[in-house]
């Protein structure tokens, strides 16, 4: 089809004026009217709160121009407490809306604004968002002048608020449109982007084995005429290559201005299975509205078929095979971006999970962006999701309400991922109340299971929730702790037998180890260590987060009830309330700095185990300059022997242990530069791997304790 070339000017004058980038629907969704314009340019920003900022004459010249995704913390993520800044902020742009939507709905999608938005068009407020991890959208179309000058405000602030979840955590609440905004138009008569900004469509899977699967399939049809509306839902299911192998049609009436759910049953026999790392197969559900022989609308899903159950005494089993579910957290923040990620940083988030071979993931505490969960799907790895009902509860109708609906969100914006395998309700909510948490545990388990009844609960307990609030705890169906003996207080020793104790306290039905770990800094090093460091100091060497994680996952991988385990954290975060290791406002729990740039010593020993890939990793390698003229030379590999030479002088080859960590004890040093060679097979594959390390001569025998503490403290120093 070609375009005139008046048409094509006007157009162009339209991208123009709207200051964004146009996309065309899938083709799967031809059928929906006009195109999307994602709202990325053109936007105005200022930090604070001006009087009349929302009215349509109101003179934003002087403001910031920015493109959203855009976080205002970005610059002072690293600030503590006071400095960063919690407060409103006000966006403005100008929205042109075609004349060739005239008859259409339109509306306007947020991918997430923190914390709290209000928007306004042409100075009409249209509606407000309380949370800051779900995606929201509003009907303008009473609001919008069509082929004319509109203007969009939009009014956030990240402030602290008591009517909300997460009342508190250790990450930064940022502030800003840091999820991408979209304009579209509708037919009157479609598929409702208005139910909790979901996709409008749900695939249940009721009943799912190797020889058959069983869907229940619900699509939201609004109405917007002023009559009744006879329609037709066609679903197709798609293989991996696009070829439709099953089509089921329902008829239905939608009452006029009423939004009508239309339930379907689907089967699909022999089911190519979603096999998590092993294979994640992924069909397709392509819904359609139609009416006299026209498609109305369309929208379409991913389908990964799957069946699994959490036994307790032999953990988690996938398509009936056992599956030990074995991985990290995650949080969504970026260092010199904060919240405001693009699929390039999600992308590279994914090839670390992948590297280190996690096969699940804990998206914690929050709902994240559907990317990440699309890409989760795609990857193979299994999700925990989670509501940000973090530390604290409020017992008040208003807290209780948005803690419902933020639940809501999360599982009807993300019901159709695969991948997603449970929902969790809260994290570690005990550890900074008052209130006793279980009537609102109770609620949400409530909820979660009427919304989606295929997925089990779950939530994140600290050992304060599972020691005093026993109730809240066992009101999933899942039972997971954060546990850090090791680091917050008692010692490595007690991390088995702690598992052990609160799995006889709630019944046996087997535990997941939600968050372990330890804090590390990769300029700060210490040999020989057997005591941990204290974690609200400046003194955090990276080599006790590599003994602690050798530890806890020994005592882990001994527990076959242990479902699943988590390590707190794949990444470093920002938390302004920290002042400890090397770098102001950063949890340094992470196996890889915030940067991304360096993976710690800890990375390498669960790559070793979680991997096939040939790998052969010597620890301590940026503890360069050392003044002990002997040293013990730990590596982590998944070869059986390696030998260790130094200064091209062999030290003798060596098993490793079970967890594949390998030790020469005792190693001696010569003065000056020391080159330290490792080398072994792999399948067949020489693997090797070297790094140098300086012996500046024997430590001096009376320095004053103030300096020797002065020294432990400073960033960068080590110690031995």
């Amino acid at each position: 089809m070609k375009m005139q070339p008046s048409l094509i000017a006007c157009f162009f004058v339209l991208v123009s004026l709207l200051g964004s980038t146009v996309t065309t629907t899938a083709p799967q969704a031809a059928a929906r009217s006009g195109f999307h314009f994602v709202l990325d340019q053109g936007w105005r920003f200022v930090k604070g709160d001006p009087a009349g900022a929302q009215e349509t004459g109101f003179d934003a010249s002087a403001w910031q121009v920015v493109t959203v995704p855009h976080c205002w913390n970005a610059t002072d993520w690293n600030a503590v407490n006071a400095g960063f800044y919690r407060g409103p902020g006000w966006y403005r742009r100008d929205l042109a809306v075609p004349g060739s939507w005239a008859g259409k709905r339109i509306f306007l999608r947020f991918g997430a604004a923190g914390v709290f938005a209000e928007v306004f068009v042409n100075g009409q407020r249209v509606g407000e968002h309380k949370g800051a991890f779900a995606a929201f959208a509003f009907e303008i179309t009473r609001q919008v002048k069509l082929g004319a000058r509109n203007v969009l405000a939009v009014r956030v602030t990240n402030e602290k608020r008591d009517d909300m979840p997460p009342l508190s955590g250790d990450f930064n609440l940022f502030g800003g449109l840091y999820r991408p905004v979209t304009l579209f138009a509708r037919d009157p008569v479609f598929i409702t982007p208005l139910d909790y900004a979901g996709p409008g469509v749900a695939i249940r899977q009721v009943k799912v084995g190797d020889e058959r699967a069983d869907f229940q399939l619900t699509t939201k049809i609004s109405n917007g005429t002023g009559a009744s509306q006879a329609i037709e839902v066609a679903a197709h299911i798609a293989d991996a290559t696009g070829k439709t192998i099953a089509s089921f049609t329902e008829n239905a009436t939608v009452p006029a201005g009423q939004t009508t759910a239309v339930e379907q049953a689907a089967t699909l026999t022999k089911p190519h299975l979603w096999n998590g790392l092993r294979d994640p197969y992924l069909y397709s559900v392509s819904f359609e509205v139609r009416s006299r022989g026209m498609v109305l609308d369309a929208i379409t899903q991913p389908l990964g078929v799957r069946f699994f159950r959490f036994d307790p005494a032999q953990g988690f089993f996938l398509n009936g095979r056992p599956y030990a579910l074995r991985g990290v957290n995650k949080h969504q923040d970026f260092e010199g971006l904060a919240w405001a990620t693009t699929e390039k940083e999600h992308d590279q988030d994914m090839a670390l999970l992948l590297e280190i071979g996690a096969n699940t993931v804990r998206l914690a505490h929050y709902q994240h962006s559907d990317y990440m969960y699309s890409l989760c799907d795609r990857r193979g790895l299994v999700v925990w999701a989670e509501l940000p009902l973090v530390n604290a509860v409020n017992a008040t109708e208003a807290f209780e309400t948005n803690a419902q609906q933020q639940l809501r969100e999360l599982i009807r914006q993300n019901i159709n991922h695969p991948s997603i395998l449970m929902w969790s309700v809260y994290n570690e909510v005990g550890l900074r109340t008052t209130i006793d948490p279980a009537p609102l545990v109770k609620k949400l388990h409530q909820l979660a299971k009427a919304e989606d009844f295929t997925r089990p609960t779950v939530a994140g307990s600290s050992t304060n929730d599972l020691d005093k609030f026993h109730e809240s705890a066992a009101s999933t169906d899942l039972l997971a702790a954060n546990l850090y003996q090791g680091w917050y207080g008692g010692m490595l020793t007690d991390f088995g037998p702690s598992i052990d104790r609160y799995n006889r306290a709630y019944g046996g039905k087997g535990v997941g180890i939600s968050e372990y770990g330890a804090g590390a800094s990769v300029t700060q090093h210490e040999q020989g260590m057997t005591k941990a460091p204290a974690p609200g100091g400046r003194w955090h060497p990276e080599e006790w987060q590599a003994i602690a994680h050798e530890a806890s996952y020994a005592a882990i991988v001994a527990r076959p009830f242990v479902w699943g385990s988590f390590i707190w954290n794949l990444i470093d975060f920002s938390s302004a309330g920290r002042t400890e290791g090397d770098r102001d406002a950063v949890n340094d729990k992470g196996l890889v700095t915030y940067d991304r740039k360096t993976k710690k010593d800890a990375f390498y020993f669960y790559k070793a185990n979680w991997t096939a890939e040939p790998l052969v990793y010597i620890t301590s390698r940026r503890h360069v300059e050392r003044t002990d003229p002997v040293t013990d030379v730990k590596v982590y590999s998944n070869a059986t022997h390696l030998e260790l030479k130094v200064n091209g002088k062999s030290c003798g080859r060596a098993a490793g242990s079970e967890l594949r960590v390998f030790t020469w004890k005792g190693v001696q040093l010569t003065p000056g530069e020391n080159v330290i060679e490792v080398e072994g097979r792999v399948a067949g594959k020489v693997v090797k791997d070297s790094c140098r390390w300086v012996h500046k001569g024997d430590p001096p025998r009376r320095a004053s304790a103030a300096a020797g503490a002065a020294r432990r403290t400073a960033p960068g120093n080590t110690r031995k």
